[in-house]
């Protein structure tokens, strides 16, 4: 097999292989269908101590009850289940890596087959265009150059020679060859990768595991208060099904039925703000967790760079020529400098490049677009920029005779009409030039700026067609130096620096070459003085060395997949929230691994789209400091509805603490159903229009936000601030409406419709202070009048459909009657009123007695440094 005309295989040999190895095919994961997904979703520890109650309220006669938690836990599943799908719907599969068709030897003579069809022993003929189908050996290469950027993040095709290794999902970009197939489908080194990407485990969102220990908090402490009330019943005689039913209260109470639904809602409405600008999320915890990343591992090639090779600097012998315009575009400025003969220099160079090319650009819907080698494409549109219609050009002037790119020698050749011209290496050409060494110093001068530099002479074709590339490369006179480069986005400087001031660090982790990474690194400002450049090679074996070598500014270039997984599992071993960009195959295991994983949507591979839990559209790391920012926004908002949900929980729960107190001589002021009321008929809507709260102004100014969501703040405004307030109006409306129908103290409580009209007054007063507190609640230090009433437009509309809701379940009598209540007398309704300026007073007060506070504090903790 490893003669250049091997007759590769036969048909039915072909055939039993097939049928012993089977096809030559990417098998992706076996997914959970839709149906067990969504299953998932109804049972969770929350839902399960929800479904639990429901249970228990029908054994105690409740059907109601039950039905209305059952329908909470419903829309929560669906809520989560329908954003993912959407999400889901984006992810494109791995198999279309592979190429459809190929050309292989079979039986003597080149033959086209599926893809699928390959076998070990299969002789692939390949040339420029093609995409490689399997793992083989090149037994046979002519100026072959290769695209592997997919498997080892190399921006620049490699050379490729004789008994080189090609891989499945690469492709040629220049040459031709004949390769003899070593392995195929799951053999293949990209499945070896994919393995590695779908063996990697995803690790939980910071916002989940948050969620997860407030859901046990308030599980263990509902399940505990309500045991005890039903304990406490019991003792006091109370018959064992009217125990279970207040037990029952006290447990919905104390738990936040609509905290995951809102939660969810405010992770949608993160993840809709984010998709319009460019970032498309897949995951919804991913929407926070972005917010809490404290280090981006960001890749190089199409995220700090545009991903467009671009000839910025052109050297001749009679001029130069500067050029500042990225892309592929044909105008372009160019700045000429050195003297009349510049211009005439530079497009001789130009045109001598171009033709000494295969790749090229051309116009796909309204875009220039490059065709073969990125690098060739650049050349070709250098030349369009100096008023060279290279299209016409070609068509006019055929090559004669082409000598490919050896990467032995390091230079191309063709003779186009009676010229001879070269491109390749400096350190290749300038010593087959007579007058090459004046252009030394000058290579050494772009080398040094991070450019790819090409040398490109020629010489007249005299007499009879050289025989070989020795000959025609020999005698040459130098035409110059073209200089060229992957330009950096003109947004990651300002990028880089929010992503410090928001206390963010970077690390450059790239499969291109150290030289190139450090000069991006630097022009972009993300390396500053001192900062280490590394090569994968170089790497610490010990985890916990590597973790301490990735600090803010590090370069780490040539790294392999398992070098990306081993940096994202170092530093997350290492207590950090770490973000992982990428866009090949290489970066799918490290993607995973990543608390947040982010592929590019423009150039990415499905490998990598599939692996993240965030696309950007548009490839731009500026994008991911947006998506920052929402995530952090996303955060606070869920604080921001916590402490909300509890302090209505405060004033749910005191009334059954009040009849336990009194051994059940003191009215229930508000029933189990009225809290499920409050919790999703009236409270939702204000949670929700609290979980869009738009970012801050100087949300990228602080540190990651860190701690946890029930901390010492929360706590102390919702139970010791906001709860108390409202509670103690609501259990004024509902003894005023007592007195006012003629009770006073030590007198038997009324009941029936005095009773019901009672408990309306507690309700619409809990009503009434929640919707003061939705406005308390946006901030933690500022009033709301500081913010502006209507800065989120959602909070006064959400406000207000409460209000129509509460007086909806108040006066409409088949739901009032369901309740237990009816409308409030005007006493009743008079001291409910009180409860907006009651917590907004509260509120106020709290705030401005803790700016006071703060400053001693502040002074306190460092005098104590």
């Amino acid at each position: 097999m490893s003669a250049v005309g091997a007759p590769g295989l036969t048909s039915d040999e072909a055939a039993r292989r097939l049928a012993r190895s089977g096809p030559n095919s990417l098998q992706t994961p076996p997914r959970p269908s839709a149906v067990l997904r969504f299953a998932r979703r109804l049972i969770h520890f929350f839902a399960l101590m929800l479904w639990a109650a429901a249970g228990l309220s029908l054994l105690a006669g409740l059907p109601q009850l039950g039905v209305a938690i059952v329908v909470v836990i419903v829309l929560n599943a669906v809520f989560a289940f329908v954003q993912e799908q959407r999400a889901d719907h984006a992810a494109e599969r791995l198999r279309d890596l592979l190429p459809r068709r190929v050309t292989v030897r079979r039986d003597g003579h080149p033959t086209r087959i599926e893809a699928s069809d390959v076998v070990v022993g299969d002789v692939l003929l390949l040339e420029s265009g093609d995409r490689i189908p399997a793992d083989a050996t090149a037994v046979r290469a002519a100026g072959l150059r290769v695209d592997t950027a997919l498997l080892t993040g190399e921006s620049e095709p490699s050379d490729v020679d004789v008994n080189a290794t090609l891989h499945a999902g690469t492709f040629v970009t220049e040459g031709e060859a004949t390769a003899a197939v070593v392995a195929t489908g799951g053999a293949t080194r990209l499945a070896a990768i994919a393995r590695l990407t779908t063996g990697s485990h995803s690790p939980s969102s910071p916002l989940t595991r948050e969620l997860h220990r407030v859901v046990r908090a308030v599980a263990v402490i509902a399940i505990g208060v309500g045991g005890a009330f039903f304990l406490i019943s019991a003792l006091i005689g109370m018959p064992a099904s009217d125990g279970v039913v207040f037990a029952i209260g006290v447990t919905v109470a104390l738990v936040p039925e609509a905290l995951l639904p809102t939660v969810t809602l405010a992770l949608a409405w993160g993840a809709e703000q984010m998709a319009r600008r460019r970032v498309l999320v897949r995951h919804l915890d991913a929407v926070e967790t972005l917010g809490s990343t404290t280090i981006i591992c960001t890749d190089k090639t199409g995220t700090l760079t545009l991903n467009e090779m671009t000839v910025v600097e052109v050297w001749t012998p009679g001029g130069t020529a500067r050029i500042t315009e990225p892309g592929y575009a044909p105008t372009a400025q160019v700045a000429y400098d050195g003297g009349p003969d510049a211009p005439a220099s530079v497009r001789r160079l130009a045109l001598a490049a171009a033709r000494c090319s295969t790749g090229y650009v051309r116009r796909v819907d309204g875009r220039w677009l490059p065709h073969g080698d990125p690098m060739e494409a650049a050349l070709d549109t250098l030349a369009r920029r100096t008023g060279i219609d290279t299209d016409q050009d070609r068509a006019g002037n055929p090559v004669r005779r082409r000598f490919p790119f050896d990467p032995r020698r390091r230079s191309m050749s063709v003779v186009v009409g009676d010229e001879i011209t070269v491109k390749g290496a400096p350190d290749a050409v300038l010593p087959r030039c007579v007058d090459g060494r004046l252009a030394a110093p000058t290579v050494a001068a772009l080398a040094a700026r991070g450019l790819r530099v090409l040398a490109v002479a020629g010489r007249p074709a005299s007499g009879s067609l050289p025989g070989s590339a020795a000959d025609a490369e020999a005698g040459l006179r130098l035409y110059g130096l073209v200089g060229m480069e992957d330009p950096p986005r003109v947004d990651v400087r300002p990028a880089l620096e929010s992503c410090r001031r928001a206390g963010i660090g970077i690390v450059m982790v790239t499969g291109d070459h150290p030289a190139t990474a450090r000069a991006i690194a630097d022009e972009v400002g993300l390396r500053r003085s001192g900062d280490v450049v590394v090569a994968g090679a170089e790497l610490p074996a010990d985890d916990d060395a590597l973790g301490r070598l990735l600090h803010d500014g590090a370069v780490i270039a040539r790294v392999s997949p398992e070098d990306k997984l081993r940096i994202a599992r170092a530093l997350r071993s290492r207590g950090q929230v770490v973000a992982m960009t990428g866009d090949g195959v290489n970066d799918g295991p490290a993607l995973r691994e990543a608390d947040i994983g982010i592929a590019m949507g423009r150039s990415g591979t499905d490998v990598a789209r599939e692996a993240a839990d965030l696309v950007l559209l548009d490839d731009r790391f500026a994008t991911i400091v947006t998506g920052i920012e929402y995530g952090r926004a996303t955060f606070l908002n869920v604080r921001r509805f916590l402490t909300y949900h509890l302090s209505d929980n405060v004033a749910e729960l005191a009334p059954f603490v009040i009849w336990m107190l009194s051994g059940g001589n003191f009215p229930l002021a508000l029933g189990v159903l009225q809290i499920l009321a409050l919790d999703i008929g009236t409270d939702t809507w204000s949670a929700v229009a609290l979980g869009a709260e738009p970012p801050g102004r100087r949300s990228l100014d602080r540190p990651p936000v860190k701690g946890r969501l029930l901390n010492r703040m929360v706590v102390r405004r919702a139970f010791g601030v906001l709860g108390p307030t409202i509670t103690l109006v609501s259990l004024a409306a509902f003894l005023s409406s007592f007195v006012a129908a003629g009770w006073r103290p030590g007198a038997p409580f009324p009941t029936g419709p005095v009773l019901a009209a009672a408990s309306g007054a507690a309700f619409v007063a809990v009503v009434i202070g929640q919707a003061a507190n939705a406005f308390a609640c946006r901030s933690s230090t500022l009033r709301p009048g500081t913010m502006g009433w209507t800065t989120n437009r959602l909070l006064p509309a959400a406000v207000g459909i409460s209000l129509l809701v509460s007086l909806t379940v108040l006066y409409v009598p088949p739901i009032a009657n369901v309740l237990g209540h009816e409308g409030p007398s005007i006493a009743g309704w008079l001291v409910a009123l009180t409860a907006a300026p009651a917590v907004l007073g509260i509120d106020a007060a709290d705030k401005a007695i803790r700016r006071r506070l703060r400053p001693a504090a502040s002074a306190a903790r460092t005098g104590s440094l």
